[in-house]
């Protein structure tokens, strides 16, 4: 009797995965729709109301309710699965984007209704954004992980490649409401995708109470030191890419004249940086260098935003969004992987629900503050921005241990927590 031999980790053994790629299929496309809504609600606001300070608020509440709301959230996806809630958001997704067009051709929007909406929408989105990503450390075995972290880290790629620019060109040649409501449809199209796909069992530590689950999915985060280490500091550097958010549109559009399109043309460049770089690292063993696959990076964006202390041009807002593309490629991958690797599957979706929209909770208050800003000073928002990014180095050199070994272990941490089943 022969030995079996394991296939060399490759892209082509990732894809032999069972839902591997109708999951990455369905990703893509619904980044692709929250790409382009992100920049069609920015171009929007600000073309039909003109105010950046409104763009700035209409993306915190966007983004914000989901962070309050993450704890449930991921109490909810270990404990019924992933696929449907997923599909649940993409749906909630739509109706909200179509409502916002439909209130606008109809000429009976303001701008309280615009924030209310996206607050709506801002409930919803950790079903999706969680619920895919929870899923690849329990179907894809570890050997693989970084390939499909790349994979997933492209997804967002290409998302920026194509949602940008398209939604760049519908706001200019048909307008916001019709974009918006383009936006609803490619949402529909991504949960038709998902449709009927099966969820992994997985194993499940649970009070069978939710809000005691989403409790101890908080305590779990915050007794975690790797986790805990890059709550902190990626919630800070979100705070500078919450503010390009808003920089880049009135920088291209407001200070140097250009339209809709070239914002997305930017977004797209970016994209093609992160690409590049993301498919490169994922074929490298990333195991005891996670730290500085996120580290580095993160001082490489501090000097590529910058840059935009220079005298302005288009072309230099463009070479430093393609710099910040090509640092964000390796910081996916080492944050995605850090975190499989030292999460229990059974805490994998309230873990991974508060650790990411911990990680991102500053995005929303940057977009705030960097409408706000902008207004007064361009230069004093990008001092914001590097600043936030390397400070967010320095907290994760300091506080996420370089290796597993001197982290509490997941199994460990996870039997520390572990609480009698109460009746159900």
């Amino acid at each position: 009797m022969t030995e079996e031999i394991a296939p060399k980790p490759s892209y082509r053994a990732l894809f032999v995965i069972p839902s591997i790629g109708r999951m990455m299929l369905g990703m893509v496309i619904a980044r692709t729709a929250s790409q382009m809504a992100s920049v069609v609600l920015v171009l929007f606001t600000l073309t039909h109301f003109g105010s950046p300070e409104l763009a700035g608020l209409v993306t915190f509440a966007s983004i914000a309710p989901g962070l309050l709301v993450s704890p449930l959230v991921g109490a909810l996806l270990d404990r019924h699965g992933r696929t449907r809630l997923v599909i649940l958001d993409y749906l909630v997704a739509a109706a909200a984007c179509t409502l916002i067009g439909l209130f606008a051709a109809a000429n009976l929007l303001t701008a309280p209704q615009l924030v209310v909406i996206a607050l709506a929408l801002g409930v919803s989105w950790p079903l999706g954004t969680v619920g895919l990503r929870s899923l690849v450390p329990l179907i894809v075995p570890a050997e693989l992980w970084g390939r499909a972290n790349a994979l997933d880290s492209n997804g967002y790629v290409i998302a920026t490649l194509i949602g940008p620019p398209v939604a760049g060109a519908l706001v200019a040649f048909a307008g916001g409401p019709v974009a918006l409501v383009a936006v609803g449809a490619i949402f529909v199209v991504a949960s038709a995708v998902l449709l009927g796909m099966p969820d992994p069992r997985t194993p499940y530590d649970s009070t069978r109470k939710l809000g005691r689950d989403a409790i101890d999915g908080i305590r779990f985060v915050l007794r975690h030191r790797t986790l805990r280490g890059l709550g902190l500091g990626l919630s800070i550097s979100n705070v500078g890419g919450g503010m390009l958010q808003i920089l880049v549109p009135v920088l291209l559009i407001n200070k140097l004249g250009q339209g809709p399109a070239m914002v997305g043309f930017a977004w797209a460049v970016s994209g093609i940086g992160g690409l590049i770089a993301a498919l490169l690292v994922g074929r490298l063993d990333s195991s005891g260098r996670e730290r500085q696959m996120i580290v580095w990076p993160l001082v490489a964006t501090a000097v590529a935003v910058s840059l935009l202390l220079l005298p302005l041009q288009v072309w230099l807002v463009i070479v430093v969004l393609l710099l910040v593309g090509l640092s964000n490629g390796p910081m996916d991958v080492g944050m995605f992987t850090i975190r499989q690797r030292r999460t229990d599957p059974a805490w994998v979706g309230r873990a991974f629900a508060v650790s990411m929209t911990l990680n991102f909770s500053g995005f929303p208050i940057g977009s705030a503050l960097g409408g706000i800003l902008v207004e007064r000073s361009v230069d004093i928002t990008v001092v914001v921005a590097v600043l936030a990014a390397l400070a967010a180095a320095v907290i994760i050199w300091r506080l996420v241990p370089a290796r597993d070994g001197h982290d509490l272990s997941p199994a460990s941490l996870a039997e520390s927590m572990a609480v009698p089943a109460g009746p159900a």
